[in-house]
């Protein structure tokens, strides 16, 4: 007889990988929108144009606008990119509907929540991407990671 997770231990799975679904759909759908929401950012901050934070931002607003302007198919490369995150919250649906079975994704995405890392400082680096962006950038394999790890858990409890 195969095993299943406890009431109680499901519920609680199931609560954080849709947590995790809604947040990696909204976080790639802010790809589509990027040019507007920076443009948003910058009338709303709240530390009336200074800092190294809000140059960085500025600098990125500029050059997404201009890229737009001069060369809007780079855009398609953002278009992906929303296009990837929303397909793999999709994946995640098998361990919503079964985790013991499809616990696999959820070791999948806790990698992917790790090799945001060296992601971010190395091709950071690379690309001349300040610490502290790629700091914020690392945030997010943080974000997905804490769900994942709570769910993992749970489900490796039925097997101990």
């Amino acid at each position: 007889m195969p095993k299943t997770l406890a009431p109680p231990q499901k519920k609680i799975v199931r609560r954080w990988i849709i947590f995790f679904i809604i947040a990696l759909a909204v976080s790639g759908l802010t790809a589509f929108t990027l040019e507007t929401e920076l443009r948003w950012l910058l009338k709303v901050w709240p530390f009336h144009e200074t800092g190294d934070l809000y140059n960085w931002v500025q600098k990125v607003y500029k050059a997404l606008k201009n890229t737009n302007i001069n060369y809007p198919f780079l855009a398609y490369g953002y278009d992906w990119l929303a296009f990837a995150h929303l397909i793999i919250a999709l994946v995640f649906i098998g361990p919503l509907r079964d985790p013991v079975k499809n616990k696999w994704i959820i070791e999948a995405g806790m990698l992917a929540c790790l090799l945001v890392f060296p992601l971010a400082f190395i091709a950071g680096a690379v690309r001349g991407i300040p610490i502290y962006w790629r700091l914020i950038d690392c945030s997010f394999g943080i974000i997905g990671l804490i769900p994942l790890t709570i769910c993992y858990t749970l489900i490796r409890k039925i097997h101990a």
